[in-house]
């Protein structure tokens, strides 16, 4: 339907496209300064000196988990760690709260998983590093893009945001548990924060998923997608942050998009496109953003689009080395415009 929806064709209409030039009236503030030194900082640590950042490894998470603390706490934040218990091991979300402490008013949260995947080898065997031994690139991925990148957007983030405190509460979550075993079980991190916020009454204005921000690439057919005919609406470069949502969450989408997209460095564009899908459609619902759909809550997946563009997906060669640090502080810029709005 023109005007308002791209009706993908050849897929029975149920894939809409967001209009090329939203309207929705915009009160973004100035662009904050993001580095992207800190950006390759975080991603290499958590790639290289936490390796091994999976559900068989509860101690290398721990680690991790210390470490996006330690960092919030350089930017002034509390981490508040929410503990629970998967087959007698103990796991843990960290929560990074901004804005005004009121319970009642509707919440903003951000979130990125910090643990990784085990390689497509061992998740086919079956076999976690061997029965006992160490990690190593070979069982346990890097998971740089996956999801290090997310977490780097988010402890940068947190550094924006201290110094330019939200007027509406907003919180950055770090997740355990999103990757296989756990995924799409009430195991997840990010449903146990989902469950939380439900039994607590808590309203959530929009969760953003921020799952993989740092892969890009301006080469001809670099960017695929999992329906053939979305090829006919949204570019074959690998080179935009791809927003992933539900039909019934058509408007967050609208005015999400709208605010990325002012917030864009004119310097280095960065496109931001969007679908509204069902959830059968393969990978729409591949990350946290799922727990929260789970619960009815509104949710959208901020994405560089993961195994559709990134040919190191849960391999052992997701390296920091190959990501786009300045296209990954453009992200962290809109998602700061997003926390930031008024609107």
């Amino acid at each position: 339907m023109l005007g308002t929806l791209l009706t993908a064709f050849g897929i029975g209409g149920c894939v809409a496209a967001q209009p090329l030039k939203p309207t929705a009236r915009l009160t973004v503030p100035a662009k904050p300064q993001v580095s992207p030194q800190r950006l390759q900082t975080h991603v290499r640590v958590l790639s290289e000196d936490f390796l091994g950042r999976s559900f068989d490894q509860p101690q290398t998470l721990q680690k991790a988990a210390d470490y996006i603390a330690a960092q919030l706490a350089q930017s002034g934040v509390k981490a508040e760690r929410q503990r629970f218990e998967v087959d007698g091991n103990g796991y843990e979300n960290l929560i990074a709260r901004f804005g005004p402490a009121d319970s009642t008013a509707p919440l903003l949260v951000m979130g990125a998983h910090y643990d990784s995947a085990l390689t497509e080898h061992e998740h086919s065997h079956g076999e976690a590093g061997g029965k006992g031994a160490g990690p190593t690139p070979d069982t346990h991925t890097p998971g740089a893009d996956d999801n290090a990148s997310g977490v780097a957007g988010l402890l940068e983030l947190a550094h924006v945001l201290a110094a330019n405190p939200p007027t509406q509460p907003v919180e950055l979550v770090f997740y355990t548990l999103e990757e296989p075993p756990n995924f799409r079980t009430d195991d997840m991190g990010s449903y146990r924060h989902a469950r939380s916020l439900r039994d607590s009454g808590r309203a959530v204005r929009l969760m953003l998923s921020v799952e993989m921000i740092g892969y890009y690439s301006d080469a001809p057919g670099s960017q695929r997608y999992p329906l053939a005919p979305l090829g006919w609406f949204y570019p074959d470069q690998a080179n935009f942050i791809g927003l992933i949502g539900e039909f019934k969450d058509f408007g967050a989408m609208r005015r999400t998009k709208s605010v990325m997209r002012a917030a864009a460095d004119a310097d280095l564009p960065l496109g931001v496109h969007s679908l509204n899908s069902p959830r059968f459609v393969h990978g729409v619902d591949f990350s946290d953003h799922l727990s929260y759909w789970r619960l009815g809550y509104p949710a959208i997946m901020v994405t560089d689009t993961s195994f559709m563009r990134n040919p190191h997906y849960h391999k052992s060669t997701d390296t920091w080395d190959r990501l786009d640090y300045g296209r990954m502080a453009q992200v962290v810029r809109m998602l700061a415009a997003i926390a930031l709005d008024v609107g």
